[in-house]
């Protein structure tokens, strides 16, 4: 069956402009573009659409979603279950917060009473500063005062928006690495979203030097609390960017 623009844009959700630019930067090209200029869609299109439309929705540039839809090994399953673990993540959250508007909406009309913890418990900080004072201390131990008095001069001024911002980042960063990892360790895109890792590392907590990012990546296989973490993401993942963070210090070493 063949859709119009018009058709798809209904369908989707998404304006005819979008869908035009998105044809103009090879995102997604229609089947077909009659005499007249019409563009006609088919189902293949709009599966890649779909798929366009759950990486926008985490967070990935167009550049990046052209890039990995294109790549031969690109597997839609394996991408679409990452996708799925995120939102639940994400779902998870909205739920608390929505319960909470309930809450306070029913509490306003006098049907019951909410208290203080009630009204702020989806916004809480505590496990983020547990996880901060977890790990502080063999932090301190692993990388020095100098790199932990950086990390928490940086840390310090984070608001709870901001840490929710830099969590994402993280995950759409792991769910883009969890996608590729038939691909292998050295693949270019791989090895692409490894340096958005550091960089990431860099941009929001010390400078994460390659001594000190190969010595992560082994954290992450023997600290069995950074591999379950990791490893929610996609089985076998914190082992997989284990060998692509070697993979990607070598090439900067060699």
């Amino acid at each position: 069956m063949n859709y119009k623009v018009k058709e798809v844009a209904d369908l989707s959700g998404i304006s005819v402009r979008t869908l035009h630019h998105y044809d103009e930067i090879g995102l997604l090209v229609p089947e077909s573009v009659n005499e007249a200029g019409y563009r006609s869609y088919s189902d293949r299109e709009l599966e890649r659409l779909q798929q366009i439309l759950f990486f926008r929705e985490i967070g990935f540039p167009l550049k990046d979603i052209k890039d990995i839809l294109d790549h031969p090994d690109f597997d839609r399953k394996h991408a679409l279950k990452a996708h799925q673990e995120l939102l639940i993540e994400k779902r998870q959250r909205l739920d608390s917060i929505i319960d909470t508007v309930n809450k306070t909406i029913q509490a306003m009309e006098g049907e019951q009473q909410m208290s203080p913890h009630e009204q702020f418990e989806p916004f809480d900080m505590t496990p983020i500063e547990e996880h901060k004072r977890k790990y502080a201390k063999e932090a301190r131990q692993k990388y020095g005062d100098a790199a932990m008095n950086q990390v928490e001069q940086r840390t310090s001024g984070y608001s709870p928006q901001d840490w929710t911002t830099i969590m994402e980042q993280s995950a759409s960063i792991y769910t883009k690495i969890a996608a590729a990892m038939d691909k292998g360790p050295e693949d270019p895109q791989v090895q692409e979203s490894v340096a958005e890792l550091r960089a990431w590392i860099t941009n929001h907590f010390y400078d994460c030097t390659p001594e000190i990012f190969r010595g992560l990546g082994n954290l992450y296989v023997e600290d069995e609390r950074f591999t379950a973490n990791i490893d929610k993401h996609k089985a076998g993942l914190a082992v997989f960017l284990r060998e692509a963070m070697q993979v990607y210090c070598d090439r900067l070493e060699s």
